[in-house]
């Protein structure tokens, strides 16, 4: 499935009720809620001895790319643009790959 497929068919699925503003305060507010039960289960398997609930863990995962598209829904773009704009950026900051030195000293407008 390609990712603007993926953002089409997930969107059939949004809220009609809500309005543009709505749509993105619901997106951030999902991705923060969707984030934390994903590090939870991480949590438990690092720090309380559970096994990784891998399967879990990719639902969890799903539900976050939901509400990233979401996102880009109520932003007007396609996901396809937001990927491409944060490998650009990851390209400028790290030319070379990641290096441990370069992430360290950022510069200021490096968003």
């Amino acid at each position: 499935m390609k990712v603007n497929e993926y953002q089409e068919l997930a969107m059939t699925t949004l809220n009609p009720e809500l309005d543009k503003k709505d749509v993105l305060i619901n997106s951030v507010m999902g991705l923060c809620g969707e984030s934390g039960e994903a590090i939870d289960i991480v949590k438990k398997w690092l720090a309380q001895g559970h096994e990784l609930d891998r399967d879990h863990l990719i639902k969890e995962l799903g539900d976050i790319a939901w509400y990233l598209a979401e996102a880009a829904t109520a932003l007007d773009v396609s996901l396809e643009e937001v990927f491409e704009a944060n490998i650009t950026k990851l390209k400028m900051r790290y030319p070379d790959g990641f290096e441990k030195k370069r992430s360290a000293s950022r510069l200021q407008d490096d968003t």
